[in-house]
């Protein structure tokens, strides 16, 4: 036991690297409870820092200009997972997201400052590479993206209108539900049944008569009309396989790996929206969401250059001229970016890096598009690294918003 502990001490005061680039971190904070270590706790944190300048920021509520320059904390998180046979795993998530000087609160007890359960599910093995599980998780449908990892995005964030769901029918991309995910050679799959949320994101809306969708379903129409989703997702790998062991997708392995995937996948909730006839009769839209997606990762040359591209094109139906916000719609979309590891022998690595969104808006009749140019700096692989990114999102009639973000990460 005391061998335990001492190895744990000596993993909390390390900040080397893991993956995708930084091979000397090893294991990470893994703490063995047996001498072969198939039984075991681990144990993930990260931060990610935001300063971020936008000339175009709206009024505040009160009418006053608000300041260009803004600091926050996007995530801090801890991910535990524990294994104690074969058969069963555990997992456990919780954090805060986009802390603010506007969000927080001056005892830390407002809503903005509260830690939350991101994920937390039961596994159960079906043989060696397939499993079975339940609870609040991240076996999402529709694409990559929906199944991202924070932990090691290409660019500055993940592309939002690919969480197509966050806060519409789930808890920050996550629903409670069961779900299965394994492997059948080349193919891995992740299918999964869950429970709608009641509160969410339009809590207080109504559709108005002959006007747009409203997401209101389970609240409007009941739970036994609306009160089900469905999703799944699917890839084949051409070169390296991918772990499943987690939900969480790598955004670029930096040139660790030689990775070319084709995936497909798809969310439906039946009735999850709501319109009104004239007369003001109520009935339910079914929202159906599907994606086809490629991603490829491979070293190029010899120095530690490395290519990764990815394309996304994603189909979006939420009934009837559905938009929320700049950022869901009832419409399609087509993203894309690509990034290249400087060679060198240094190691700091430098990753720039370009973004590209098409999104066509039934209720507008029109398009939003957005660009992103930016640049990544890994001290030691994604453990330790800097974000730099410009973005112009352009929605619609709306005047173009421009933002510069800097964001510094750290995660053991």
């Amino acid at each position: 036991m005391k061998k335990v502990y001492l190895i744990a001490v000596v993993l909390l005061l390390s900040l080397k690297g893991f993956s995708q680039g930084s091979p000397d971190y090893g294991a990470g904070m893994k703490f063995d409870l047996n001498e072969d270590g198939s039984k075991y706790l681990r144990v993930l944190s990260w931060a990610q820092i935001w300063g971020q300048y936008n000339s175009d920021r709206p009024l505040d509520a009160n009418g006053n200009e608000q300041a260009d320059l803004d600091f926050s904390v996007r995530r801090a998180r801890v991910l535990m997972y524990a294994q104690i046979n074969k058969d069963f795993l555990i997992l456990t998530h919780f954090g805060i997201n986009s802390l603010n000087s506007d969000t927080m609160s001056p005892t830390g007890q407002g809503a903005g400052s509260q830690l939350f359960l991101h994920d937390v599910w039961a596994q159960y093995s079906l043989g060696k590479d397939n499993a079975v599980g339940g609870g609040l998780h991240y076996w999402n449908g529709i694409s990559r993206l929906n199944n991202q990892s924070t932990l090691n995005l290409l660019t500055l964030d993940n592309q939002r209108q690919a969480w197509a769901t966050l806060g519409l029918s789930d808890q920050f991309a996550r629903h409670i539900g069961v779900y299965a995910k394994g492997t059948f050679g080349k193919l891995q799959y992740r299918v999964s049944i869950n429970g709608a949320a009641t509160t969410n994101l339009q809590a207080t809306a109504t559709p108005t008569n002959n006007g747009p969708a409203t997401y209101t379903g389970k609240r409007l129409l009941g739970s036994k009309e609306a009160g089900r989703t469905y999703s799944g997702y699917f890839e084949y790998g051409f070169l390296d396989s991918e772990s499943n062991f987690l939900p969480y997708k790598v955004g670029t392995y930096l040139g660790t790996k030689k990775v070319f995937n084709i995936g497909a996948g798809f969310f439906s909730h039946p009735n999850g929206t709501v319109i009104a006839d004239a007369g003001g009769n109520l009935s339910g839209e079914n929202v159906t969401i599907f994606g086809l997606d490629a991603f490829y990762d491979v070293p190029v040359g010899t120095q530690g250059a490395a290519l990764t591209a990815y394309a996304l094109y994603q189909n979006n139906d939420y009934g009837k001229d559905y938009t929320l916000g700049t950022t869901y719609e009832t419409g399609s979309m087509l993203h894309g970016h690509l990034g290249y590891v400087i060679p060198g022998k240094s190691k700091t690595k430098f990753q720039p890096y370009l973004s590209y969104d098409e999104r066509q808006i039934d209720a507008l009749n029109d398009n939003a598009s957005q660009i992103g140019i930016g640049a990544n700096a890994f001290f030691s692989g994604h453990h330790s690294k800097l974000t730099l990114e410009y973005q112009n999102l352009k929605y619609g009639a709306n005047k173009a918003v421009n933002t510069i973000t800097l964001q510094a990460m750290i995660y053991l």
